[in-house]
């Protein structure tokens, strides 16, 4: 089963996959685990790669697809994977499906976690973060029962500057901007299922499991 997961910052996308990986005995490999894999095998394109990161460069796509089939030809993806992060644009979906096809696989689906974007916002902007041991709170959720102060450590609890509205409303639209052509590719070609991500965690994930279920 060979699934792409799309979902903005904030979707649930990390919660969802990790219990897809657990049900479904499916690697979950994001574009960072990709790149840092290849770099520290010392693959010829993890170190092409390494050559533009360490010049603050972006990653040409021909260089990222190849890292990707790489890392697909590995025997953990026989069965399948759940890839995250990638591809983020067109092109990049074009050059997956003709490596895929190269060799002799194809998507089985992209599955969207599609959560409104005031949600989006709302959950991105409630994160509080300790200072000294990084403990995350939510004012949403669980907070220190002291203000401010770190039930773990006695830190500052406080909210990361890319936390703030401007930031997260930012994050957004760049998402948007680069992803709605994706979604709109995918659904052409008849692979995109979307699922309400905004709901209960574990209502969420339900939909999740039957749509894979109705795939194997």
């Amino acid at each position: 089963m060979n699934i792409v997961l799309l979902g903005a910052p904030g979707a649930g996308k990390g919660t969802q996959a990790a219990r897809m990986v657990e049900e479904f005995a499916l690697p979950h490999i994001s574009t960072g685990d990709i790149f840092r894999k290849a770099v520290a095998d010392g693959t010829p394109l993890g170190l092409e790669a390494k050559r533009y990161m360490d010049a603050g460069e972006l990653v040409p796509d021909e260089v990222t697809i190849g890292i990707v089939k790489e890392r697909l030809a590995q025997p953990d993806c026989e069965a399948g994977f759940i890839l995250d992060g990638f591809p983020r644009t067109v092109p990049q979906a074009d050059a997956l499906g003709t490596a895929l096809a190269s060799m002799g696989r194809a998507l089985d689906a992209v599955v969207l976690v599609d959560v409104p974007s005031s949600a989006l916002v709302a959950r991105l902007t409630s994160r509080r973060q300790c200072r000294v041991c990084g403990r995350i709170y939510n004012t949403m959720g669980e907070m220190p029962a002291k203000a401010d102060v770190c039930d773990s450590c006695g830190g500052e609890v406080y909210q990361r500057a890319d936390d703030s509205v401007e930031t997260v409303t930012n994050r957004l639209a760049v998402y948007e901007a680069n992803t709605q052509p994706l979604i709109e590719y995918y659904r052409e070609l008849g692979l995109l299922r979307t699922v309400d991500g905004d709901r209960d965690v574990d209502d969420v994930y339900a939909d999740v499991a039957a749509l894979l279920h109705s795939l194997s």
